[in-house]
């Protein structure tokens, strides 16, 4: 069964107002009668319409102002219009007519058939946009649920992973065995990992739901920070070389965890994706008075179609998502965190320098979230 619509007739003779509902008695369709434009605009208060239909002459208040008040109103602004009139055809009550918002005109005496074929156009596009809605609705709280049900499965996750690395590493350290030792390490190794794709999934629902990563400043230096990410990569990947260079104060208020996290991101991206025969290149910059900028190159170009999706969730990561891609969320939560830094990330690829991932933040961040 068709959604049935509303279509507001106005006229101020009532026979006109009978010889357009014969016309448009239609079963999916509920007719609303006006005798002047004050009555329109209360109807117009209380009644999403499909199709307005006025007539043009109408004492105290005409179509044309009528349809003017009707576009000067977010509730009306979008309401098609269709002038009647039984005037002589005139270009300028015409061009008066489109100018206040008309879509269309009919004049007297009216064909029904007309009539019909161009309401009845009105009244589809009206019931596809109420359908539109509807699924757009549906979808969202779908998404909602989803991104609901992923913060608390991950946060769930974390109580039985932490048992299982704790005996991994038990298996790791006391094992009598060397096979038995090296099952724990692969052991922890992976649930390492999957600990790092959980904090990311639940970095995700936080920056969903609460509307952005909620960062905590304190007094940090990112060249210590950033020194000690650069340590523990180096450990992980001893066949790549790093080089860093600062210069300046990199001295401010920021969550050193999360500049951490970024920074943690940034090196890895850069030394699992660029060429390893190339260094990975850091710099940070502290000589400006308000912020400072932290700087991760590699060698290597990305393709020029990923680079407007490359901070999207679950789309950034598939330039190599393979079995150790993770989730495509790095770069996501880099902005997010960055963001509520008040700060702001950009990249650039291709020339002489690579790929480079630009940092900026203020020294003084507010506390929250954006």
């Amino acid at each position: 069964m068709q959604t049935r619509v509303k279509c507001l007739l106005v006229d101020d003779l009532e026979e006109n107002l009978l010889a357009l509902s014969a016309l448009l008695r239609l079963d999916d369709v509920e007719l609303l009668l006006a005798r002047s434009g004050a009555e329109a605009l209360e109807l117009l208060l209380v009644h999403d319409v499909a199709l307005a239909l006025l007539d043009v002459q109408m004492p105290d208040m005409d179509g044309f102002q009528l349809a003017e008040l009707m576009r000067g109103s977010d509730r009306t602004r979008h309401v098609p219009i269709i002038f009647v009139t039984a005037g002589a055809r005139d270009q300028h009550r015409l061009f008066k007519g489109y100018e206040s918002g008309a879509v269309d005109f009919l004049y007297k005496p009216i064909d029904a058939h007309i009539l019909l074929n161009k309401a009845n156009v009105f009244f589809q596009l009206f019931r596809q946009k109420q359908q539109l809605a509807r699924e757009l609705e549906e979808r969202t709280e779908t998404l909602h649920l989803n991104e609901m049900f992923m913060a608390v499965l991950g946060h769930d996750l974390r109580n039985p992973l932490t048992a299982v690395l704790g005996f991994a590493k038990v298996l790791q350290q006391r094992g009598g065995d060397e096979a038995v030792q090296k099952i724990g390490t692969r052991i922890l190794s992976s649930g390492e990992r999957m600990q790092r794709m959980i904090e990311d999934v639940l970095d995700l629902a936080r920056a969903r739901l609460a509307g952005g990563i909620v960062i905590r400043p304190s007094a940090a230096d990112l060249g210590a920070l950033v020194s000690r990410v650069v340590q523990e990569h180096q450990a992980a990947f001893p066949g790549h070389r790093i080089d860093m260079t600062q210069v300046g104060n990199l001295s401010g208020e920021w969550d050193a965890d999360r500049l951490a996290q970024v920074a943690s991101n940034l090196i890895g991206n850069a030394l699992q994706h660029g060429e390893g025969s190339e260094p990975v290149r850091i710099s940070l910059d502290g000589s400006a008075a308000r912020h400072v900028v932290l700087s991760v190159a590699n060698a290597g170009e990305i393709p020029s179609d990923l680079l407007p999706c490359l901070f999207d969730p679950f789309h950034g990561g598939k330039r190599r998502m393979g079995r150790n891609g993770g989730l495509g969320l790095g770069l996501y939560i880099v902005q997010q965190i960055v963001r509520a830094h008040r700060g702001n990330v950009e990249v650039q690829s291709g020339g002489e320098y690579g790929t480079v991932f630009r940092v900026s933040v203020p020294r003084e961040s507010s506390a929250g979230a954006l």
